[in-house]
């Protein structure tokens, strides 16, 4: 069974994030995105976990869905942590993903994870002991949860970050590296940039879309053709198995906010290269850069650019739907003539996915603009340009080029 799968997002309990992040909400957006397993988010925080367990039943092995609803959607037990620590004499700022396969499990990793910190102070809550202490206590609860590294590679939180994480999954993990099967890559980066570390050949790279809002559901996202279960995909994960986990959906890692280096303070944005001549100094202030994940990966980088290793698991790139709409209609992506044409495309093409990447173009005829239709031809062409992103600041993506006419084969997701 096809499973499009986006296991990290919040709930409305984390910092910065909409009151619409809970179970209602997140399930109607999950079906208009294409989601059928979607991150709980949150289970760490009391009040959320109370709610979760009040409105979800268990539907499959691991998958809940929302009690008395018909609905495709199915919730995966799923968390984010922060673990701030010192080792080897640095400051070390971890995030990691949590993967429950029940109710009960998680009820237990709460208990024990209340003694160590506050809980309800945030949906992704914060501890002060080392990120391999988290791992051997997941396993020791049930040896069925996951930890995966959330955003592995952004600067300030992250298991690679340049300001606060390892150059290694052993120097994080020690002699529990083997029980780290998979890294998120996160937003500025891709599997063509991971692929060139030999140590991640081993790894599974898994994309999710760590949404803070409803309409940012899927913007990276997971597609595996499985028995619909916890194990089943826990399973696909851990084996790397290419039958099984077919791909994943990323944005183009440029659009990321911290793609490049830079200094956003300044308006600084550059490339590895430029970053050198200046030794890590803004031009304009004097402080330091921030590095960004292009940078990070260069310097851990143990092959050339190109490169892809034979077990390597395929990817497709997007842009969300909204954007594509905005910029073919010169509105913002948020604005309610946007909201109106995205809200059409849905109702006659299917979900987003499928309206981005396998509604034949000829179908979208029929009820679309033609320059909607266009900027959806380029995308999944891959022929867009995008300002990298730098500093916390999220890229810049221009799909339309004028001068460029060229017709090319339409890709579908799985031709």
């Amino acid at each position: 069974m096809r499973i499009i799968a986006d296991l990290h997002i919040h709930s409305k309990y984390s910092r910065a994030t909409s009151k619409d992040m809970e179970v209602q909400t997140l399930s109607r957006w999950a079906e208009m995105k294409g989601i059928n397993v979607l991150g709980t988010g949150d289970f760490t925080h009391p009040i959320y976990f109370s709610e979760l367990k009040k409105e979800l039943e268990e539907a499959e092995e691991g998958l809940y869905k929302p009690k008395g609803k018909n609905t495709p959607v199915r919730f995966m037990l799923t968390a984010e942590v922060s673990n701030v620590f010192t080792q080897d004499g640095l400051g070390r700022r971890i995030h990691s993903i949590i993967l429950s396969p029940s109710f009960e499990t998680a009820e237990r990793i709460n208990k024990v994870l209340s003694k160590r910190g506050d809980l309800l102070a945030d949906g992704r809550p914060t501890f002060t002991f080392p990120v391999k202490d988290l791992l051997k206590m997941l396993l020791e609860i049930d040896e069925r949860c996951m930890l995966i590294p959330a955003h592995a590679w952004t600067p300030w939180f992250s298991l690679f970050g340049s300001n606060s994480g390892f150059d290694s999954i052993e120097e994080a993990f020690g002699d529990l590296s083997k029980h780290i099967y998979a890294i998120e890559t996160g937003l500025s980066s891709d599997p063509p940039m991971n692929w060139r570390l030999s140590a991640l050949d081993r790894i599974t790279l898994v994309s999710n879309s760590d949404a803070h809002s409803p309409s940012k559901i899927g913007r990276e996202c997971n597609v595996f053709d499985c028995e619909f279960s916890y194990s089943a995909i826990t399973d696909a994960i851990k084996k790397k198995d290419k039958k099984r986990f077919l791909c994943t959906i990323e944005f183009f890692p440029e659009e990321g906010k911290y793609h490049y280096d830079g200094h956003r303070a300044c308006n600084v944005s550059l490339n590895p290269k430029e970053t050198i001549k200046l030794n890590g100094i803004c031009p304009k202030c004097g402080k330091k850069l921030t590095i960004g994940v292009l940078h990070r990966v260069e310097e851990l980088a143990d092959r050339e650019e190109g490169e892809r290793p034979e077990n390597s698991i395929d990817f497709k790139h997007l842009v969300p739907l909204a954007e594509i709409i905005g910029e073919a209609i010169g509105a913002e992506p948020s604005s309610k003539a946007v909201e109106s044409h995205y809200e059409k495309l849905i109702l006659n093409g299917g979900s987003e996915i499928e309206v981005l990447l396998e509604t034949p173009l000829e179908e979208l005829k029929k009820f679309a603009l033609p320059r909607i239709i266009e900027g959806i031809r380029l995308v999944r062409e891959g022929r867009v340009k995008v300002e990298p992103g730098y500093d916390g600041v999220y890229g810049k993506i221009k799909i339309f080029d004028e001068e460029k006419k060229e017709e090319s084969k339409q890709i579908s997701l799985f031709g």
